[in-house]
């Protein structure tokens, strides 16, 4: 198994938060970002934690108690559909990536992130905490929810925080089958806003959404 990519900064002691996110690529939704401290390990020791897309639901849902339990501290930040549509959705993830990270209850030392480049947002975050020098501690890599069982365990919580919210939204917005798709485009998605049209929770500016909304 690969050394952790915090695997240093925990050797130096730090708190290193991660950050991951679920339902950017959805056409219904907010975008839900998570962010988790974990206990720094030493030598080959791990987390059973891995990148949520890569779990059933009953795995992440099951998981989702342990990491809030062992975490020495965890959020969720999101940016709701008409943000998304007024932002954009990578300013929008940005917005719900910062959210979590600014409802930590215990300050992180060093950020990661799987491949998003959240500096500005972690140095108003470290301004804000007065700690500016920590801005160097950064690293935004590709596929880090593989690489790391804090962003594995942050796409974990993003993941099953979202899920739940769109089988909420079942109850609110019947026939669109968000219980089953979560938002995303789907046969079944798609079918429904032909037949029913977009409601309050699409994202307008998505092309799929906003062709419906045409007809």
């Amino acid at each position: 198994m690969e050394p952790a990519l915090e695997r240093d900064w925990w050797a130096m002691g730090l708190r290193v938060a991660g950050i991951d996110e679920a339902g950017r690529g959805a056409l219904a939704g907010p975008v839900v970002a998570a962010a988790v401290i974990l206990p720094p390990l030493s030598g080959r020791n791990t987390y059973p934690f891995y990148d949520s897309k890569t779990l059933r639901a009953e795995i992440r849902e099951a998981l989702e108690s342990q990491i809030q339990a062992v975490a020495l501290a965890w959020a969720v930040g999101r940016a709701e559909a008409a943000e998304i549509d007024r932002l954009g959705i990578l300013k929008a993830t940005h917005l719900a990536a910062l959210r979590a990270l600014e409802q930590l209850t215990v300050m992180p030392e060093a950020l990661l992130t799987d491949y998003l480049r959240l500096e500005p947002e972690w140095r108003r975050y470290l301004a804000l905490c007065g700690t500016p020098h920590l801005s160097s501690r950064f690293r935004c890599p590709p596929k880090a929810d593989q690489g790391s069982p804090t962003v594995a365990a942050a796409s974990i919580l993003a993941k099953v925080a979202r899920d739940r919210y769109m089988q909420a939204l079942e109850q609110c917005y019947p026939g669109y089958g968000f219980a089953q798709h979560k938002g995303y485009g789907t046969a079944l998605h798609l079918d429904a806003l032909r037949r029913l049209g977009p409601c309050e929770e699409h994202r307008r500016t998505f092309a799929p959404v906003a062709q419906a909304g045409l007809l």
